[in-house]
């Protein structure tokens, strides 16, 4: 089935009234046979027949009846309320492994003290989940392909839980390597995180949730980095001629951190699995429960790369969403650069970006659900992204705080709104290659296009010049308008 396939077989369940209904000239039974009552457990669940004339396309030509009406029988479907428990422990895990990414670059100016080291040092801690995101990615991947879903969630998990830990033992002034070495191990638990929200979505969640669930989804990561622009200032405040406090202060975010990412750790295993009993969609019944034996995880990159429509999502929405990177990474410095002792106000501008986004996602989701007009819609949002970042770019040195604040609303709304919409597009234009792929192959894109970043550190580094941040943002976009992958 191609993405055009998929998205007919959606206008269908549309077009087909309610879920629950049985082919013409049938009764339906209980689950528990003619003359019983149905379990408990079943009367709880939300079950989906499929409609007659749904299940004949989906068929094989060819065959008696006999065989089609069995196979007929078989491609039921269901929606189970664990799914959303499922959804809700996800989005929390992610939450916090977003919230450690963040927490060191908006109080930039208080662990560079801290530590006794320059501030691009402190940069590295948040580059880095860039840097491990796209080595890790492609066998991150092939893991979720092959063992699925629960055993990717638990790494992801558990190596959040694991860093978090770790970063309690680096609360001393000479152990910056520690905090460094903990964050690397938080970077590699994004690697078994950001890939999974279209997966959970697709294999969870029936036709009409689909969007509404990955955004969801991703809600639960940009919920991590508003709480990381709005915490740390709060919990660490700047303190440069008391060590200890600013010890005691360190001690009681990253204890605190650890302590929520071991509950998780705990929900994920008692609550992710890798499917429900009966598949959520047509979509997915028709999928083979297993991998072919001659599946290859090569192939599927490679149908992907040459999937013309996808090459061209994976560079736009790398362009996107490294943007917004970068200047999650450098707003610290970005904003007190313009604003002296504005620390509080870089942590709220921040929040006020993330928080528009998170209202974008939930709106894009619900959009996309009734529409399903995922070109269109991703024209738009590019397009007034765009705007948006000229507008806040050019506003930023006006000298008016409160324009910062509208600024940032407006970017955050269309360029973090837009995050799930690029996942939900890639599994309609890619099906039915694997969700997890598509979705880590964004990602890497959107990480790599940091690199802009990463070079403003090395400069910095080696006293080759100085680069401003509002330099950065400029050259980022110039270096990305001079990539060859815009010219050929």
């Amino acid at each position: 089935m191609v993405a055009g396939e998929l998205v007919q077989e959606h206008a269908r369940a549309d077009t087909g009234g309610p879920d629950d209904v049985t082919p013409a000239g049938k009764i339906p039974e209980p689950l528990g046979g003619s003359g019983k009552e149905t379990p408990l457990r079943d009367r709880e669940e939300e079950e989906h027949e499929v409609p007659a004339g749904e299940t004949e396309e989906m068929l094989p030509a060819g065959g008696d009846g006999t065989g089609a009406e069995a196979k007929a029988e078989t491609l039921h479907t269901r929606l189970y309320r664990r799914r959303f428990v499922v959804l809700a422990v996800f989005s929390l895990y992610s939450m916090a492994n977003a919230f450690q990414w963040i927490q060191y670059s908006i109080i930039t100016h208080v662990f560079s003290r801290y530590y006794h080291v320059t501030s691009d040092r402190v940069d590295w801690l948040s580059i880095v989940y860039m840097l491990a995101y796209v080595p890790l990615i492609f066998p991150a991947t092939w893991l979720l392909d092959r063992t699925g879903l629960r055993l990717t969630a638990l790494l992801g998990a558990g190596l959040n839980c694991a860093g978090a830990w770790l970063k309690c033992a680096s609360v001393r002034p000479e152990r910056f390597g520690v905090t460094v070495t903990a964050q690397l191990v938080c970077a590699a638990a994004q690697v078994f995180i950001l890939g999974l929200p279209s997966r959970i979505a697709s294999v969870w969640f029936g036709p009409h949730e689909v969007s509404t669930a990955c955004a969801t989804a991703v809600l639960g990561n940009q919920l991590g980095i508003a709480i990381g622009f709005l915490l740390p200032p709060v919990l660490v405040p700047s303190t440069p001629d008391d060590v200890e406090l600013t010890s005691h202060n360190i001690g009681i975010m990253f204890y605190g951190t650890a302590a929520v990412c071991t509950g998780l750790l705990v929900l994920t295993a008692i609550v992710i699995k890798d499917s429900p009993p009966v598949p959520p969609s047509q979509a997915q019944a028709v999928l083979p429960d297993r991998l072919p034996d001659d599946y290859s995880y090569r192939r599927s990159i490679y149908n992907l790369m040459t999937n013309k429509a996808f090459v061209l999502l994976l560079i736009s929405y790398g362009i996107m969403t490294g943007s917004f990177y970068s200047v999650s990474t450098l707003l610290n410095q970005m904003i007190l650069s313009c604003y002296q002792n504005q620390e509080l106000n870089a942590g709220r501008i921040g929040l006020t970006l993330v928080v528009a986004g998170m209202v974008g996602s939930i709106l894009c989701g619900l959009w996309l659900d009734y529409t399903k007009t995922y070109k269109m819609t991703t024209l738009i949002i590019y397009a007034l992204s765009f705007l948006g970042m000229l507008v806040f770019t050019f506003t930023l040195d006006l000298d008016n705080i409160h324009l910062v604040f509208f600024t940032a609303g407006v970017l955050g709304f269309f360029m973090t709104g837009y995050l799930p919409l690029g996942f939900e597009f890639a599994v309609e234009i890619t099906y039915p290659e694997s969700e997890g792929t598509s979705s880590g192959l964004l990602n890497a894109f959107a990480q790599s296009n940091t690199h802009q970043n990463i070079w403003d550190v090395l400069v910095e580094i080696f006293n080759i010049s100085h680069i401003s941040s509002l330099s950065l943002l400029e050259q980022f976009t110039q270096t990305s308008k001079r990539s060859p992958l815009f010219t050929s």
